[in-house]
Parts: structure tokens; sequence; C-alpha cells
């Protein structure tokens, strides 16, 4: 059996004790909470120039009308959002620079849901693997023969580097591979800790009132397709749900789980099929049944910035009124970003007791 590490669980405990405290200290109105955790795609990618375009144009504008209000965009005065450095009442921009991802519609939908105001704590970071980076604390480290050959890379490249570069850098040590393991997990952890410990000052309208973690969403996978990590996903998903439960002290935490859909139209295969398939799993599992749910995301597509982009180098000026990023992105689509934001929503509210 391998022990977690005495760091990462003490964090978690701390972390419990912190938001058992909380619930306890205040007697005022409730502030529901949700946590949304994950990689580049829960960071948000949707670039603002095609939002303020299909938010006028009449073919696309009538999606987004809920979104603004006078030709603007709608700040909301009851929903909060706090995303690393940035924090402020929900509204477009909230994702990777003055992008936007599912935020926006997830927090709508959530926060029309509730009499009680709404926060949310987005904890994301591109390229984050959950075999490594978010890697829970419970699956404790590789074996240390992986760990030894990890470290002979890492080694490796830093000393070619410096023999290019004519430098000195150090090398790295076994504790340097080491710690990188669950840096992630530890830092999302970090973040709500932050939030609850700092929210009065980060939300001045929320001062006196009590934060009540309600749900969970995670949207993650890419960066697990590679050197085998997808074969251990679904262990390491059926961990890291235990463990953020315990870490947060909330059993039975509602837990959304966004599905790898970045296949689109065309069915996945080999490890992107895998990751979705332990991905679908969770829910299924007696365990999480009735406070787990999988959406699956291909089956949302925006159809027209798909087929747009194989050409969309040739057509950059259509392109640009239809898309914004990449596949592994979901296209910087606006249209495919507000359909999963909404099904995220929805699914957690069908986990939630009722009002």
């Amino acid at each position: 059996m391998i022990i977690p590490s005495r760091t990462s669980r003490k964090s978690g405990l701390a972390i419990a004790f912190l938001l058992t405290m909380a619930a306890s200290m205040f007697a005022a109105d409730v502030i529901k909470v949700f946590i949304l955790a994950g990689q580049s795609n829960m960071e948000g990618k949707v670039q603002s120039k095609l939002m303020e375009h299909q938010a006028s144009d009449p073919k696309t504008k009538d999606l987004f009308k809920h979104w603004r209000k006078d030709d603007d965009w709608i700040v909301r005065d009851d929903v909060w959002i706090k995303f690393l450095g940035k924090h402020g009442g929900l509204t477009k921009g909230y994702g990777s620079g003055d992008r936007t991802g599912v935020e926006l519609e997830f927090g709508n939908v959530v926060g029309n849901h509730f009499d009680e105001p709404v926060l949310l704590i987005k904890a994301a970071w591109g390229g984050h693997s959950l075999v490594k980076n978010f890697r829970p604390p419970s699956a404790g480290l590789p074996d240390e023969s992986f760990l030894k050959d990890e470290l002979e890379k890492a080694q490796k490249r830093v000393t070619n580097s410096n023999e290019k570069r004519n430098r000195n850098e150090a090398l790295p040590t076994m504790d340097d591979i080491k710690s990188a393991y669950g840096l992630s997990y530890r830092n999302m952890l970090g973040e709500v800790k932050d939030t609850f410990e700092n929210y009065e000052t980060l939300f001045p309208s929320l001062k006196g009132k009590t934060l009540e973690i309600a749900g969970f969403v995670w949207f993650q996978g890419w960066n697990d397709q590679y050197n085998g990590a997808e074969k251990a996903y679904g262990a390491n998903m059926e961990q890291f749900i235990d463990n953020v439960r315990t870490d947060l002290n909330s059993p039975g935490l509602p837990f959304v789980i966004g599905v790898m859909g970045q296949n689109g139209s065309k069915p996945a295969k080999g490890a992107m099929l895998t990751i979705q398939e332990a991905q679908l799993a969770m829910e299924t599992m007696p365990k999480f049944s009735s406070n787990v749910k999988a959406v699956r995301t291909d089956v949302l597509i925006d159809k027209a910035a798909e087929k747009l982009y194989p050409t969309w180098k040739q057509n950059i000026a259509e392109w640009e009124k239809t898309g914004s990023d990449h596949g592994y992105h979901y296209l910087g689509s606006a249209i495919w970003h507000l359909r999963m934001g909404d099904a995220f929503a929805k699914a957690m509210i069908d986990l939630l007791p009722s009002k």
C-alpha cells in the first residue's frame, strides 16, 4: 500500500477545518460555492472578438442575448467568480487572458436556479494531467524505477540546455521530481482555502455571509493521453473524487465530470476513447451513482465550426466569425462552450438537494 504524503494530507485537513469553521462562525445568508477545476479547457479559450461578433450577428445573437443588456455584457451582482488573480461579478473574460470558458453559462444557469447568491472558484492550468499534476494524494507516487528514469531524462534536458546556451543551471533533484506530483491538486485546494480566508476582501458585498461548498465540476483529460497515462485514468479519477470530498470535508459532494469530446462528430479512438470510458464509468460506480454525473461534450459540438476548421487558414475571415482556437480547445467555439456550460449546470442541478 502506498501512503499519501504527510504534507498533502495535512494541507487537506487544514482546509477541511477551515471550511467547517466558516460554516459555524457566521449566521448570515448562505453563499453557494461551486469549484471548477481542470486544465486549459476549464481555463476557457473563446476569444472576445468572436463573442462580440456572434452576440451581434442576427444569425447567432439570440443564443447570447441572456448574457447582454443594452448591447453590453451583463456583470451579475448575484454570481461572483474568482479565477486565480481575477475576481468580480460574473461576466465574459474569466478565461485565459480576456477569453471566456464554460464558467459563464454554468454560472448563469446555476445563479438563476438559486435564490441564494453563487460564488465560482475556478482552479485551472493548461497542460496539467491527472496522472501527475492533479494526482490525488491517495495515489501516492509512481514506482521508484519510474521516478529514476524521469529524473535521468530531466537532468539530461538541463545538461543539454546548459551546453547549448553556455549556462550553468542546477540539475533537477529527486525531490524536484517528486514534488511535481500532485502540485496542481494542492494548488487547487490552496485556491479554495485562499478564497474562504479572503472572500470578504475580494467580494465586499459578501461580508458577513456564510460560504457553503455546493458542488464540483471537473473538465480535463487531454494530457493523460500520453505515455500510457490513460490506462490509470479511471483509478486516478476515483481517488481524485474521494480525496476532494475528504479534503473539503464534504462527503457526497455533487461532482460533474465534463467528458473529453474533442473528437466532435467523429468517434473517439485510442487513448481518448479510454479516457472517455473511464470518465463515463464514474457515474455507474455504486458509491457514485447518486452524486456523480458524467456529461458528454462531443455531442454538443458546434457543427459549423467543425465544418470550417479544416480549411480555416484559407478562410480566416470566415473562421474568425465561427471559431477562435484549435480542436484540442473545442475550436474556441462560443456556441460549443455555451452548450457545455449549460449541460454541466443542469447536470449539477440534478444532483443537488431540492430547494
